[in-house]
Formats: C-alpha cells, sequence, structure tokens
C-alpha cells in the first residue's frame, strides 16, 4: 500500500479510518495505483460517494464475557469467578442498545485483556466520548518471538452496502497480493473475513499485514490488525509472521468484549444519491470486446460498475488494462484535466499519460477523457499482468492510440 497508515507509535493517528480506507483498498486496490490519472476525481467522487466517512461514534464499557484465544480462557473486568456469560458477538442485532461512552484507557484495557499471554508496550488508543471520536486501541505485542504492532478499531458501515460486502469478500489476487483469504458467516449474523496480506503490495519490504475484519446485521464494525514488525512501516521485521494466528485474529474480532462498544453506535451516516454505474461484469465485458485484433484476454474482473480490468497477452506477455468509468464528473472537469488537455469537436476532453507505475520496473500508460454529459472513462495499461508484480515486458501490449480507442468508443455510451 503506498498510503502510509496504522500504529506508527509515535504519532496519534486515526486508526479506525485508516483500516476502513485499507480494508476497502484490498478489494478495491486498483485505484490506488491510477493515481496520477485519478487523484483529483478520486477526491471528489470521494465527496459524493461512500467509501470513506466519519462516524460519530458512542460506546459503552461493561463486563465482558470470557473469549477463547487459542484454547486458552481469557477472563475481561467483571469475570472475576470464571464463569462464561453467554453473549452475542459484536455488532449481532441483540447487542447491548445504549452504553455510557468509554475511556481510551477502558478500550485498551479490553484490548490488553483478550491477548495471550505476553509483553505489552506503546498503547495508545481513543474513547468514544465526543460525537466524532472513533474508538481505537493499538499497542507493541511481543509473545517471547518478537515484537508486532496490533491494532484494533471500532466503527460502523451502512447494512448490506458496498463498503460492508467490500470489508468482508476475499479480494481478487489480481487486485490484491495476499497469501490467504476466508470468509465466514457467524450464527449471529455478522460476517468474518481474515486476510493474511502484506503491507506492501510489491513485497519491497517483508512486512505482512495480516487482517480481520468483522461487519454484524447492524453494519457494526470490528477491524483488527497486527505486523510481523514492531511498527507498520520503516521498522525492521521482528519474526516470520504476526503473533496471532487466523483464528486467533478472528476470535479477537469477534469477542463479545466489543458488543456494547459498537452496539451504542449511531447508524452509518446516509450517503447522498449519485449517479450510479452499470453493474461490473458489463464494464469489464465492455473493456474485453474493446480489445484490439491479435490481443488475446487472459483474466478479467471488476470491482463495482465504475472498475474493471483484464488481463492482455498479445503472445509478447502480459499486460493488465484498466478502465474506470465514474459518472458526473463535469464539476471537476478543471481540476482533472486543467488548461492543457485536448478539446475534441463534440466537447469532449482528453489527456494522455505516460510514466512509470508503483514498481520501479513498470510502465503506466494512460488516456482520460471526459464526455461532455459528465462521463469520465480512464484507461490505463501496464507492462505486467498487475500493478503490484513484476514487469513482463518492456511496454504494455496496447499503444496510446489503442487506448484512446478504447477510452472513445462508443460502446461506453450503451452502458447506461
Amino acid at each position: 500500500m503506498p498510503v502510509d497508515h496504522g500504529p506508527h507509535l509515535d504519532t496519534p493517528p486515526d486508526p479506525f479510518e485508516d483500516r476502513l480506507s485499507r480494508a476497502l483498498h484490498h478489494t478495491g486496490g486498483a485505484f490506488d495505483a491510477d493515481r496520477r490519472a485519478l487523484a483529483a476525481g478520486g477526491a471528489a467522487r470521494g465527496r459524493r460517494k461512500r467509501l470513506l466517512r466519519r462516524t460519530a461514534l458512542a460506546g459503552g464499557a461493561a463486563g465482558v464475557a470470557a473469549v477463547c484465544l487459542g484454547g486458552t480462557l481469557l477472563l475481561a473486568p467483571g469475570d472475576r469467578d470464571g464463569t462464561p456469560r453467554p453473549a452475542p458477538v459484536a455488532g449481532s442485532p441483540t447487542a447491548s442498545p445504549a452504553a455510557a461512552p468509554v475511556t481510551a484507557d477502558q478500550v485498551i484495557a479490553t484490548l490488553k485483556g483478550l491477548l495471550p499471554e505476553g509483553k505489552v508496550s506503546g498503547a495508545q488508543g481513543r474513547g468514544s466520548e465526543g460525537r466524532s471520536a472513533t474508538p481505537y486501541a493499538q499497542l507493541v505485542f511481543d509473545d517471547g518471538e518478537g515484537a508486532a504492532a496490533l491494532s484494533i478499531g471500532l466503527g460502523r458501515v451502512a447494512p448490506g452496502g458496498d463498503d460492508a460486502r467490500q470489508l468482508t469478500e476475499c479480494p481478487d489476487k489480481v487486485l490484491a497480493a495476499y497469501d490467504a483469504c476466508t470468509s465466514e458467516r457467524q450464527s449471529g449474523g455478522s460476517v468474518v473475513r481474515v486476510l493474511k496480506g502484506y503491507e506492501y503490495p510489491d513485497r519491497r519490504v517483508d512486512t505482512k499485514l495480516w487482517t480481520a475484519d468483522l461487519v454484524g446485521a447492524d453494519g457494526a464494525h470490528v477491524s483488527v490488525s497486527e505486523w510481523n514488525a514492531a511498527a507498520e512501516k520503516d521498522a525492521p521485521v521482528t519474526r516470520p509472521e504476526p503473533p496471532l494466528s487466523a483464528a486467533e485474529l478472528r476470535d479477537l474480532a469477534a469477542a463479545p468484549a466489543w458488543r456494547d462498544v459498537v452496539g451504542s453506535l449511531p447508524a452509518a451516516e446516509e450517503v447522498t444519491a449519485a449517479p450510479t454505474a452499470p453493474g461490473g461484469w458489463r464494464t469489464a465485458g465492455v473493456l474485453a470486446a474493446l480489445m484490439p485484433d491479435g490481443v488475446k484476454v487472459t483474466a478479467r474482473g471488476s470491482q463495482d460498475g465504475e472498475f474493471a480490468y483484464v488481463v492482455a497477452d498479445d503472445g509478447k506477455g502480459a499486460s493488465y488494462v484498466q478502465v474506470n468509468v465514474q459518472p458526473g464528473m463535469s464539476d471537476v472537469a478543471g481540476e482533472l484535466f486543467g488548461s492543457g488537455a485536448e478539446t475534441l469537436p463534440d466537447g469532449t476532453l482528453v489527456a494522455e499519460h505516460q510514466g512509470p507505475g508503483d514498481r520501479g520496473d513498470l510502465v503506466m500508460w494512460t488516456v482520460d477523457t471526459l464526455r461532455p454529459d459528465g462521463r469520465r472513462i480512464v484507461v490505463s495499461a501496464f507492462n505486467a499482468a498487475s500493478q503490484t508484480t513484476a514487469a513482463t515486458r518492456a511496454t504494455p501490449a496496447l499503444t496510446m492510440g489503442q487506448l484512446r480507442a478504447i477510452a472513445l468508443s462508443s460502446r461506453w455510451l450503451a452502458l447506461g
């Protein structure tokens, strides 16, 4: 991930919002890689749509039922008699409806109480006091095999919405670099995804990032991250893998300890209606159909109606090609194209870019267009099978002229 998030323990970040952004990026990571062409439009699109929103949170701390991690019975404050009390998982519809705000110390103490035996240092966090607060805790945990950064954030997403889906579905491996992923529905209706990935998708540093995201039926979101280093970035790897196993990570996210905090949060804010894009499968189909003669499509996929990709091969090596279809972008034409853009007779704006990709050996070619009706079509091609893997060829399989023809094709107008 090129964006710097997570537990830099010397500066207070906003880990929950960072984790939400990171989790969505795991699934829709293509938008980051095309940042030179999409940055201004992405910011405007984000203002109008859904990806990252600040939620007003109010939480509560109460007695915590026992939870098993790695076969060890862990008791939280209030369970001094050692008798486990049944409770719904965090975010389930039967979670506590309201509670007093929790303090940062309470959130940190709860996280510490749910960890296996080990040494904890550098703990910091935030409670749910204040309307704009987003509870989180982060610390460095050492079980004797090496220090590791670990964090948890709590909030809400719209139930059944795109954010919830992206947080719980395993991402397309063409779009995100990871080793393993599981997604399972629990008895209370919550869905938990555990993703074993890397801090950097191009693996330029061997820092592993393992995450667990739980989304409840009511939109409650518990997000846990752990690394195999004492900090997310700029710290040496201290151990082969992060300390918690996949099962322990899942159980930590699903621990009943968090139920009163997330159960008292307000519903996710409503999203202002925006022009809708076509289904992703249709977008991917159009992109595949527009490949030039002699270019074979070996893979395709889509994130939503606005993004799709194909892996194309002209017999000289795989080449990743992506398209972003963004309706209603007229209001940011100046930010996107400036005064140097080409204007076609029908009023369509065109800008072309050639430059490096995120890896030193990658090349990215882009044609960016904005039609008079506000529909933006951005097509990019790389000299590799994905945006994060090694180059397979010197240049992309498509020329700038072919990318231009794809971006300006009337086939996009038929998508509605």
